[in-house]
C-alpha cells in the first residue's frame, strides 16, 4: 500500500492481525522486504508493518529532507495512518537510530522498543575520508557484494537474499545514499534517548562489524538503563537477513512479555507488584522470560 506521509508517499507492507503490532524499520541500503523473513515468522500471531524509508524500495526519493527528525516524522505518520493500539517499534542499524529518537518522544501506544544491530545515538566515529567513501559502497553490484562480504555479513546470505540486498542497495535514490554516512550518522541524540521510557532489548550479532557488542555496551546501554542486550553467536549486522528465526524468537518473546498493562507499567517503571504464580517482580517475569529465549 501507499501512504502520503509529509509530502512524500511511502511503500509500507502490512501482515497479520494480532495485537502488539510490529512496526519494523530498514537499514541504510535496505527496504521493508529486509524483514520479509522475519515477518512471515511472526505474522500469524501479530499484525506487522513495515516500510520503505524515503529514498529506499518503493517509497518516494525527495532531494533533501532525509535528516533523522524527516525519517521519524515519516514513520509516525505511517503508524498514525494505520493505527494500531499498542505497538512495538523495531529499528535494524539507521532505523534503530530512528527509533530511538521515536521512542525518546514517547508516543501514544508505542509499549516497547526492540533495536536490532542498532546504530548508537552518538555520531558515528569515523574520518570523513571513510565516510566519503561509503556513499560509493552502493554504486554498483560488484561493491555491494563486496561489501557484503567484507562488512555487512561476513558469514554469507542466502543467494535470494543477496539478490535482494544489491536490488534494494542499487535502486536507493542518490540523496538516501549520501545522506546516513555524510548527515544523518553524525547526528547526536544522546540527550534525547535518555528519555526512554519503555522496556527495551537489544539485539546483536557477535560478529558484527559495523557496531559490534562492546560499542553497543558502551555508547547505547550505558544510556538507556532498561535496555537489555542479546547476543546472537556467529551473526554479523545484518541479523534480519542472517538470523530471521533468532531474532523472530526473540522479538516474540519480548512481546508476550509486554501482553498487558500493568507489565507494560511495570517494566517501564522497574517497580510494582510481583507475579502471583512465582512471587518475584512482573517485570523480572518478562525478563526471564527473554533470557530462556536467548539461552
Amino acid at each position: 500500500m501507499r501512504i502520503k506521509a509529509n509530502g512524500v508517499e511511502l511503500h509500507v507492507e502490512q501482515q497479520g492481525a494480532g495485537t502488539p503490532a510490529l512496526v519494523f524499520l530498514h537499514y541504510w541500503g535496505g527496504s521493508a522486504r529486509t524483514w520479509r523473513h522475519v515477518s512471515d515468522l511472526l505474522a500469524p500471531e501479530f499484525r506487522t508493518i513495515a516500510l520503505d524509508q524515503r529514498g529506499w524500495g518503493r517509497s518516494d526519493a525527495p532531494a533533501h529532507g532525509y535528516t533523522l527528525a524527516d525519517l521519524a516524522a515519516d514513520a509516525q505518520a505511517v503508524i498514525a495512518a494505520l493505527a494500531p493500539e499498542r505497538y512495538i517499534l523495531v529499528g535494524h542499524s539507521m532505523g534503530g537510530k530512528v527509533a530511538q529518537l521515536i521512542a525518546a518522544r514517547r508516543p501514544a501506544g508505542l509499549i516497547g522498543l526492540a533495536l536490532v544491530a542498532p546504530s548508537p545515538p552518538s555520531p558515528l566515529g569515523l574520518p570523513l575520508s571513510v565516510r566519503e567513501g561509503m556513499v560509493a559502497a552502493y554504486d554498483t553490484r560488484e561493491s555491494i557484494v563486496a561489501t557484503v562480504a567484507q562488512v555487512l555479513a561476513p558469514g554469507g546470505l542466502a543467494p535470494e537474499d543477496l539478490a535482494g540486498v544489491i536490488s534494494d542497495s542499487l535502486s536507493g535514490a542518490p540523496a538516501a545514499r549520501a545522506a546516513w554516512p555524510m548527515v544523518t550518522s553524525q547526528e547526536d541524540i544522546t540527550a534525547d534517548v535518555a528519555r526512554i521510557a519503555v522496556p527495551t532489548i537489544v539485539l546483536s550479532g557477535t560478529d558484527d562489524r559495523v557496531d559490534p557488542p562492546d560499542i553497543l555496551r558502551r555508547e547505547l546501554l550505558a544510556r538507556i538503563p532498561q535496555a537489555r542486550l542479546h547476543e546472537l553467536p556467529h551473526a554479523g549486522h545484518l541479523l534480519p537477513l542472517e538470523a530471521p528465526a533468532a531474532v523472530a524468537r526473540l522479538l516474540r518473546a519480548f512481546a508476550l512479555s509486554l501482553g498487558d498493562d500493568d507489565l507494560t507499567t511495570t517494566a517501564a517503571q522497574g517497580t510494582g507488584p510481583n507475579c502471583a504464580w512465582c512471587g518475584i517482580a512482573r517485570s523480572a517475569v518478562a525478563q526471564a522470560r527473554l533470557d530462556q529465549q536467548s539461552a
